[in-house]
């Protein structure tokens, strides 16, 4: 057997993992001093048969034992003499140090458990083979071994015979900052004379930090005083000797060697296809490459450096909360991409800015960790090509909610405002303006095309959903996306032009009207009639009064199972056709109603049973209110108007016209939102039905199993486009992902990310902590008036929520599908919202005291509280708390 193994032609597995690192370095022609390898074998061919027993019985003591009477075998001895005169013609010391095969891993460093040796005269190299096999087996290798969860007994290391550079200037590199995360910055630490000053601590080293195109960032010039030189005679190898006083405080290495070690160090991390961690000398100035080993640290830091990402859930959480499957993401993430690119042309947008822009579209929504949200800076870049940038910038930021807007310095090297000559300047924005006056005139007419577009859209197919074979409900899809998902023209201008009159209205009635609260917008724009959102309210009042006439009637709805209750509202002649009217209308007016994954209440119908039922009862017991009359509010913030206005006739025009198209700009945008609620559910019928025949074929186990599947890998299955057709691999992949994501504390309502969205990032806040509020009482908005004292029931997810009669609802935001709580609670109080607001809206249609927009309710209270609320004033007050714990 050979027992000397020499560069790069030997396998990886016989070199160990210092010597597999130089000999990959040396064939990519790094300057490495010359070396070769004991391989691993040589340790059991030196021993007896008796001790490699003891060796691998893996009894510490009998192992020591066999340790303390090592030597070096004859075959090695003869071997090492003759590679050692190769090595060292003239005498030359050399270094002795461990290979082992998972040294220096990606994993597992075993950094300073192995021992090395410096200076070693070729006569004492077999001894120093000898130490560094004992080290292999030293208890405290076995310890680390031990905590890491590795085989208990270690192979024996291969080692590594180099010889030695004697070092004017050495020290260590690292290609990416290991403290930052940097991957662009590479980092120098050098000292005068051997490394082994550096390493021991023994000498501060000056520091270099050299960014990507070799520019030195930072220099930070170190006193030192010692540097480590040759000593064959000490224990050690080494021995410390002072620096010159001249010398001492001056930079052991010029700008030019400092940006030579960067590169050295770069190179040894392109070769391995990862940052690196060298040690490096240089002598008689010739730079030579020590060693190289990976950076592990790295694995687990974001690049700071990386693109940033600003990331708000802030109104889009009303529409998808929690996590979100991968259907309903890839769909609503190819909407938004199409309608804002739309939105673009329809407002005037010149293509080459759109073109300049494109990477914007597909990125507007987010999935991280599951969850939804904005990709903030995208909509400010959107934003920018439009316009009016400056004013409606802060319109959008009234109309998304967002608790706090971008700071101006991200804004200013992120969002560039779209530039071109100042004649095409003018020329685009004269043409942009055109545009807006053009659109906003026609906003009524376009409306109305809509709407009848959308009605024969979705009217009933033919054949039925329920008959159609996959590649028909494919086409059906495509077809509502022709006409309406890539043709949602309507509702993108009616809402832009409502977060402009919306924007206006609050500005002029603070400014003109003394409105320091900002609340008079709202009152103004209540009671407009028309609103669909108020509709599933009246309708539940209107049957709850007609179940009230009948105790037994009522208690069946608000108790009995689906099939009791359904069978006793087919016999009744008033209750039966309003309960199926309002399930042909509303059935996808549910909890999450934009999710696809949402079960409707054609698939349950017993939150809505439960909500008559209850308020049925409530009306018995004489406990429900009388629906609001807005006008009285509406007629009054209008009287406010005149008086503040009345000596200001140009004024009062104005601010009449602004009212006006807010007013029916803010109704169209609520009715509208109620036809996107109608398309989804068409969209979540079609996508129902393909997992129904992916089933039936037996491509999935379930038929909801669809909705773990993007919108793209379904549609490809189907039409021959799919790079992956293993549909039940990935909805398992995905199922368990998304159960690991759902186990996990949710990212914060807003965070930064930097680089890999999706790799080593926080997903924590970077703003202060919202402080609980203080004190006793709270102000929100007032939104429907009455004055209740009652227990507090908070609420995060209303899905078998119970709320108990007299109780006070407490939610941090609600969507349509809470109404179906509303009717048993006697108050409602939300975190977030304003006076148009779904939970706003409803409220006043029930009668219920409502108050809105109460920053940091959810923290300040807790189920069992008892709280006085004035949904007039908007004011809170905690009457007692329940014990903590």
């Amino acid at each position: 057997m050979n027992s000397i193994l020499r560069s790069e032609k030997e396998s990886r597995a016989s070199l160990g993992g210092k010597a597999g690192a130089l000999a990959d370095l040396q064939s990519a022609r790094l300057q490495v001093p010359p070396w070769f390898v004991v391989a691993p074998e040589a340790f059991p061919a030196s021993l007896t048969a008796g001790q490699r027993g003891d060796i691998a019985s893996g009894v510490p003591e009998r192992i020591q034992g066999v340790l303390e009477q090592l030597t070096v075998g004859e075959q090695l001895l003869q071997e090492l003499a003759a590679a050692l005169a190769e090595l060292c013609p003239n005498g030359e010391l050399v270094a002795v140090r461990s290979s082992a095969l998972d040294e220096d891993g990606s994993e597992h460093s075993f950094a300073g458990q192995l021992d090395s040796f410096l200076f070693v005269s070729p006569g004492e190299v077999p001894g120093k083979v000898v130490d560094v096999w004992r080290s292999g087996f030293s208890p405290r290798v076995l310890a680390y071994r031990r905590e890491r969860g590795l085989s208990p007994l270690p192979a024996p290391p291969a080692v590594l015979i180099q010889r030695v550079v004697t070092a004017d200037v050495a020290g260590v590199a690292f290609s990416a900052d290991p403290v930052s995360g940097q991957r662009g910055v590479a980092v120098i630490s050098g000292v005068y004379g051997l490394g082994t000053a550096l390493v021991s601590g023994e000498c501060d080293a000056d520091t270099w930090r050299v960014d990507r195109v070799g520019t030195i960032i930072e220099e930070l010039i170190a006193h030192k005083g010692i540097a480590h030189r040759a000593d064959p005679g000490s224990q050690e190898g080494v021995t410390g000797v002072a620096v010159a006083p001249e010398l001492a405080g001056r930079a052991c290495l010029t700008p030019g060697q400092v940006r030579s070690v960067a590169e050295l160090a770069r190179q040894a991390a392109r070769h391995f296809g990862r940052p690196q961690d060298i040690e490096w000398a240089i002598e008689e100035d010739r730079l030579y490459l020590l060693q190289s080993r990976p950076i592990t640290s790295l694995a687990t830091l974001p690049d700071p450096d990386g693109g940033l990402n600003i990331w708000d859930n802030s109104n889009i959480v009303e529409s998808y909360g929690g996590v979100t499957t991968p259907l309903t993401f890839s769909f609503a993430r190819h909407i938004y991409e199409g309608v804002y690119r739309q939105f673009c042309r329809i407002m005037a947008v010149p293509a080459d800015a759109i073109a300049a822009n494109e990477r914007i579209f597909p990125r507007m929504l987010g999935l991280v960790r599951g969850r939804v949200y904005y990709n903030l800076l995208n909509w400010y870049r959107l934003l920018a090509m439009l316009p009016g940038f400056t004013s409606n910038r802060r319109f959008m930021e009234q109309m998304m909610g967002l608790r706090e807007g971008i700071p101006e310095h991200i804004l200013a090297e992120t969002v560039a405002v779209y530039r071109v000559g100042p004649w095409r300047d003018r020329f685009n924005l004269a043409r942009s303006l055109a545009g807006l006056v053009f659109n906003h005139y026609r906003t009524g007419a376009n409306n109305s095309r809509f709407f009848q577009r959308l009605n024969k859209a979705l009217s009933t197919p033919s054949p039925e959903l329920e008959m159609q074979r996959p590649d028909e409900l494919v086409g059906h899809y495509r077809m509502l996306e022709a006409q309406l998902l890539t043709r949602w023209d309507a509702p993108l201008v009616n809402d832009f032009f409502a977060m402009v009159f919306f924007g206006l209205l609050r500005k002029t009635a603070a400014s003109w009207c003394g409105d320091t609260n900002e609340t008079l917008q709202n009152d103004l724009l209540t009671g407009e009639g028309g609103i669909i959102s108020a509709e599933p309210a009246r309708r539940v009042r209107e049957m709850a009064e007609i179940a009230a006439e009948d105790e037994e009637l009522a208690e069946l709805l608000a108790s009995a199972d689906v099939t009791a209750v359904e069978e006793a509202l087919a016999a009744h002649p008033r209750l039966g056709p309003l309960y199926g009217a309002y399930l042909a209308k509303f059935s996808d007016r549910c909890l999450d109603e934009l999710k696809l994954e949402s079960a409707t209440l054609e698939d349950d119908p017993t939150p809505l049973q439960r909500s008559i039922g209850e308020f049925a009862r409530r009306i018995r017991a004489g406990k429900a209110g009388q629906a609001m009359d807005e006008s009285a509010l509406r007629l009054a913030a209008e009287e406010r108007v005149r008086l503040a206005l009345r000596g200001s006739p140009g004024k009062r025009i104005v601010f009449r016209w602004i009212l006006h198209h807010t007013r029916l700009r803010v109704r169209d945008r609520e009715n509208l939102r109620f036809e996107r609620t109608r398309l989804f559910g068409r969209v979540r019928r079609i996508f129902v039905e393909l997992g129904k025949r992916f089933q039936a074929d037996g491509l999935l186990d379930d038929a909801r199993d669809i909705f773990w599947l993007e919108k793209d890998e379904i549609f490809g299955f189907v039409e021959g486009t799919a790079a992956s057709t293993d549909l039940r691999g990935m909805v398992a992949l995905r199922r368990a992902e998304f159960q690991h994501w759902q186990a996990m504390e949710p990212p914060a309502d807003r965070f930064e990310t930097r680089g890999m969205v999706s790799h080593n990032q926080s997903c924590r806040s970077t703003a202060a902590p919202q402080a609980v509020p203080d004190g006793d009482s709270l102000k929100g908005i007032g939104c429907c008036p009455g004055v209740v004292r009652g227990t507090v029931r908070v609420i995060t997810d209303p899905r078998g929520a119970v709320i108990r009669q007299g109780e006070i609802l407490v939610a941090e935001r609600t969507d349509p599908g809470w109404i179906m709580l509303f009717p048993a609670c006697a108050g409602l109080l939300v975190e977030r919202g304003s006076l148009l607001s779904h939970s706003a809206i409803v409220a006043r249609e029930m009668g219920i005291p409502a108050v809105v927009s109460l920053s940091g309710l959810t923290a300040w209270l807790a189920s069992g509280d008892q709280v006085e609320m004035d949904g007039a004033s908007g004011v809170v007050r905690k009457l007692s708390s329940v014990p903590n714990g």
